[in-house]
């Protein structure tokens, strides 16, 4: 959420700087590369958020498995209890957030 938001507000600034100071953004050579390292930065934030976002959900999915609940749980693993799995839980929206 802290990138999202630092993100529209570098855009905004950038957009303001773009616009309203084009004659200085031409003009001094060090903003069109702070600009880029701003840039690559920011991208290579949104990588590694990418990333541990995925590692996170691929936990969750192990965690959630049906037979490693059953299996974690003291209570199924008694002679005369018999527990079975479910289903599986769905994960279709949590897979299309790592997508995005």
């Amino acid at each position: 959420v802290t990138l999202g938001v630092f993100s529209f507000l570098y855009s905004i600034a950038a957009l303001v700087l773009y616009l309203r100071f084009h004659s200085l953004y031409t003009e001094n050579v060090k903003l069109p590369f702070t600009d880029f390292c701003v840039t690559v930065c920011f991208a290579f934030f949104w990588l590694v958020a990418a990333a541990a976002w995925g590692k996170g959900l691929s936990d969750v999915k192990a965690a959630t498995r049906p037979s490693t609940l059953i299996s974690a749980m003291g209570v199924c693993q008694g002679g005369e209890v018999v527990c079975s799995a479910g289903t599986t839980p769905a994960m279709g929206l949590a897979n299309i957030s790592v997508v995005r």
